[in-house]
């Protein structure tokens, strides 16, 4: 196993995560517990020191089945990440109540690595109201917390702005060879770097498809590798291993063949370990991924902010992924999370759009922006979606009652 120091923590960490997003189910789409126990127990044995959950991770059952998977001594040799669910918290007391909870499922004291989840600028400040920077310092000392860090999936300055907002001492983001540009992209995680925080990389794969047979053009420049041959997995998670500013890259891992391939990966993609042919192998591929977009947004951002509201690169990006891999599910619920405002009440639906032409003013690109929200809203806003947000936004509230309350 390689390890890499997070100087902010100084903890020794696995480069090689377990996302517990995506264990191993059965039938009925409940975590598999004796398979996920297998295999939570292998990442463990052959290295893997990181492990990364969430409140609502498996309709809320990952961080209950971590703390059973780790019994009999597991727990002594990892770290955990989970990550403070605020979309139900209300009043400060809720904050401790939430952790309380968290540490009574992962049957622990204490949690090593703790985020803020998902968090936005606007949500933020609103937990700042609320004393978020109090119940964070204050569990810190009591030693309910060791580190505290963000995850975030919004756009480059406004991950900037997080960063600065508070004394974190890591964060967490959506990183791969596509998203260079997107969200926080290379230019956020440079950014966290100079500023001295620890960086875990989530969707390395793009939740899993950059790893799936890709398309004829991308695959004819992978056969093209100027020295051995790796599977689009491989090329992908060496790429993210060659940022030295890189500390854990998370893989939601769901099967012991996809656990070994990692764990082989993980032992030579050391930083610096790509050359210059094969870094230029990866842009080329990003490239041919791209040219098959519909939109091909670059996430500049010159187009924000929109004057009502639209989170025109989101939407942007969402269509574009959906064009390139499918899934059309899992495309427009993240698009709901993104833009329909069910984590922080802020709406950002293409359906907002009043095709004032602003953006396409402001574009380099000159990208027909309000004809694509016309796409977006045909492909994401559909009776279904609209039901999905409603639903969404009742099954918070219930939850929310259930859980603090």
């Amino acid at each position: 196993m390689q390890y890499r120091t997070m100087p902010s923590t100084g903890d020794r960490l696995s480069a090689l995560g377990l996302g517990c997003m995506r264990l191993p189910v059965d039938k009925k789409h409940r975590i598999d517990e004796a398979e996920a126990t297998r295999l939570v127990h292998k990442a463990i044995d052959a290295g893997i020191n990181y492990l990364d959950t969430a409140f609502a991770y498996h309709d809320g059952h990952s961080e209950p089945f971590l703390g059973r998977a780790l019994a009999d001594g597991y727990r002594q040799r990892v770290k955990i990440a989970t990550k403070l669910p605020h979309w139900l918290v209300r009043e400060r007391a809720d904050m401790d109540k939430l952790l309380s909870i968290q540490l009574d499922r992962l049957r622990t004291d204490h949690i090593e690595y703790y985020l803020v989840h998902i968090l936005t600028e606007q949500r933020w400040n609103q937990l700042t109201d609320l004393g978020v920077v109090e119940f964070l310092d204050r569990a810190r000392r009591d030693g309910r917390i060791g580190h505290v860090g963000f995850s975030a999936h919004v756009g480059r300055d406004e991950f900037k702005r997080l960063v600065d907002a508070h004394d974190w001492e890591f964060t967490q983001i959506q990183y791969n060879f596509l998203d260079t540009e997107y969200q926080a992209g290379r230019e956020g995680l440079e950014y966290a770097a100079a500023k001295g925080l620890g960086l875990i990389v989530m969707e390395p794969l793009r939740g899993g498809r950059l790893s799936q047979e890709p398309p004829e053009e991308v695959r004819a420049i992978w056969d093209r590798a100027p020295r051995e041959r790796h599977t689009p997995a491989d090329w992908a998670l060496r790429w993210i291993w060659n940022h030295a500013q890189v500390h854990v890259v998370l893989s939601g891992m769901s099967t012991e063949t996809q656990l070994d391939e990692n764990l082989r990966t993980v032992e030579t993609a050391l930083p610096g370990s790509l050359g210059d042919d094969e870094l230029a192998l990866v842009d080329e591929a990003a490239a041919a991924y791209r040219s098959k977009m519909k939109a091909g947004c670059t996430g500049c951002q010159y187009c924000m902010p929109c004057p009502v509201g639209v989170n025109i690169p989101e939407c942007l990006q969402m269509l574009d992924s959906y064009e390139l891999f499918g899934h059309k599910a899992s495309h427009q619920f993240g698009y709901m999370i993104v833009a329909g405002g069910i984590l922080d009440g802020q709406r950002a639906l293409a359906s907002q759009c009043t095709e004032c032409g602003r953006c396409v003013e402001k574009c380099p690109q000159h990208l027909p922006i309000p004809g694509l929200m016309k796409d977006v809203r045909r492909t994401f806003e559909g009776f279904l979606a609209r039901m999905t947000l409603r639903f969404s936004k009742a099954y918070l509230w219930l939850l929310r009652r259930r859980t603090v309350r």
